[in-house]
């Protein structure tokens, strides 16, 4: 279905590129029917040619997964983006697979960007390879194609909602001005991705700053009590809030603190950073 639909509507497609300087692939974990997907369409429409692909359903907290069960179906779905009726991807997998698919599948030409995001809810500190938003983005980066993750400060009530009382204004701006810089001005080397996250209280005239990722966790994660461990029972989370011993240089303290938004650059390489020689001498002592 997808291969004779995209061969039918190519021409057009193409067409509409031939406008257009850049080709951003807007990915997200929340899935296909979030109001924040549609958000960051409508921003970086001003800027790009934006092909939109998001999971059928809910992935939040995937990670970078590829999970063997998912069916790798594709539809496409017509959803409104600044008045316009838009063709947009919905895929059975996860966010990091919903990029492989949209890469080798639906992808006019290859993305100059993927941009994961508005996510419903912070992705900060050391908890972010949990993160399906942050996975998408890792899965972009491990491709070679630049990536940027944002998401938006929200009560965690609304984290895996769709809720429209959402304000995604702000979220849009910032959207719009680190995509555009990320397209403009290649990224040193080993900044295979920034990832934004902005205050829920900010305006676009909010400071941002660049951060580094804290080595704490944002959220703290609780299981409550039960009498049995054959009952089942669900991790629960909630944002750390104690400030005591946190970086001052890192995306918590920034969010939590000083309530700029923080962007932080991320590479594909997790390699410590000890001397490696130093390393190789202390685990050959006797």
């Amino acid at each position: 279905m997808i291969e004779s639909y995209y061969l039918a509507e190519q021409n057009q497609v193409i067409s509409k590129m031939k406008d257009a300087k850049y080709h951003v692939l807007l990915v997200n974990d929340d899935g296909i029917k979030s109001p924040g997907l549609f958000a960051a369409a409508e921003a970086l429409s001003q800027i790009s040619y934006v092909t939109v692909a998001a999971p059928r359903v809910q992935w939040s907290g995937a990670g970078r997964s590829h999970p063997l069960s998912s069916d790798g179906r594709i539809k496409v779905k017509k959803l409104p983006v600044n008045g316009e009726d838009w063709d947009t991807y919905a895929v059975g997998g996860s966010p990091a697979q919903t990029v492989v698919h949209a890469i080798h599948e639906l992808c006019p030409r290859r993305p100059d960007l993927v941009v994961s995001g508005i996510n419903y809810g912070e992705n900060a500190g050391s908890g972010v390879t949990a993160s399906g938003t942050v996975g998408a983005a890792l899965e972009a980066a491990s491709m070679g194609i630049p990536a940027l993750a944002i998401s938006l400060e929200v009560h965690r009530d609304y984290q895996l909602s769709y809720s429209t009382s959402i304000n995604f204004s702000v979220a849009k701006y910032f959207t719009k001005l680190f995509a555009e810089k990320m397209l403009t001005h290649p990224m040193p080397y080993d900044v295979d991705l920034l990832k934004v996250e902005v205050p829920e209280n900010a305006t676009p005239e909010t400071p941002w700053r660049i951060t580094r990722l804290s080595r704490r966790p944002y959220y703290k994660l609780t299981i409550r009590h039960r009498d049995n461990l054959a009952e089942p029972v669900h991790i629960d989370y909630d944002v750390d809030k104690n400030t005591f011993d946190l970086e001052t240089d890192g995306d918590n303290y920034a969010i939590l603190v000083d309530r700029v938004v923080a962007v932080t650059p991320m590479s594909v390489d997790f390699t410590s950073r000890v001397a490696l020689n130093d390393l190789d001498g202390l685990l050959r002592q006797p």
